[in-house]
């Protein structure tokens, strides 16, 4: 299924809206991960990464790769969207580096480009996985890490449609969640946890950690109603990869 074109239009059409709502939590300080804005200080999946050659899949408005850029990563912003790409040099600030236009599914790198491959609810959300691990782990030199965060199976599983927020009910099967439709023909992508496993293995990579961020009862979803509130402190909201490519 080629989902690009639909993703590109959608993602062109709310960067506005998406950037005005949330830049104000995602860019509040820097290496904020996911949905409830947990410091990778907290977290310790993305490490050191100084002078190495970094690889943002879906950039966005450049949040995080302002961030490692100004702590001395060689960082390149990939997104899909030209109004995202807008967006993230608009912000870029004094330290510079390249933003690229382009699909996680057809990365536009040579193989062993970077030390670092990584995503906060980015390009392993909007890609086919299938297609877009081996991208990553191709462009990954021997040694790089591919590290991603990405909506719990669970999370999704209990996603009510009609309500508009995730519940404490089963909505849809654990096993029939792969595409989701998110409107005007796009579509973002989940996997279960066995078949996360057997993407990453497939694509050469070895499994280092997965980290289950666990925000505080009190933290709020800056992008979903949950019920009850703290749901994401009861249950797994999000699945945090760290691999490398041997």
């Amino acid at each position: 299924m080629d989902s690009i074109p639909a993703n590109r239009r959608l993602w062109n059409r709310i960067s506005g809206d998406y950037q005005q709502r949330h830049d104000p939590q995602i860019g509040a300080a820097p290496r904020l991960w996911g949905m409830y804005s947990v410091p990778d200080a907290q977290l310790c999946a993305l490490g050191d990464v100084s002078g190495t050659r970094v690889l943002e899949l879906g950039c966005g408005a450049g949040q995080w790769s302002r961030a490692l850029a100004a702590e001395g990563a060689q960082v390149v912003g990939l997104d899909l969207s030209e109004a995202q790409l807008a967006a993230a040099a608009a912000a870029m600030g004094p330290v510079r580096y390249p933003l690229v236009q382009g699909a996680a599914e057809q990365l536009p790198f040579a193989a062993d480009s970077f030390d670092l491959v990584f995503c906060d609810f980015g390009g392993l959300s909007w890609a086919p996985p299938q297609l877009a691990v081996p991208q990553a782990a191709r462009v990954l030199r021997r040694g790089g890490r591919l590290v991603f965060n990405v909506a719990g199976p669970w999370f999704e599983a209990c996603y009510d449609e009609a309500a508009g927020r995730v519940t404490t009910t089963l909505q849809r099967d654990y096993f029939g969640l792969d595409a989701i439709a998110e409107g005007d023909g796009a579509t973002s992508y989940q996997l279960t946890y066995g078949g996360w496993v057997r993407v990453l293995r497939g694509a050469g990579l070895v499994i280092d950690d997965l980290i289950e961020p666990r925000p505080s009862p009190t933290t709020p979803n800056g992008y979903n109603e949950t019920d009850p509130p703290d749901w994401a402190h009861r249950w797994p909201a999000e699945l945090l990869w760290v691999t490398h490519k041997p």
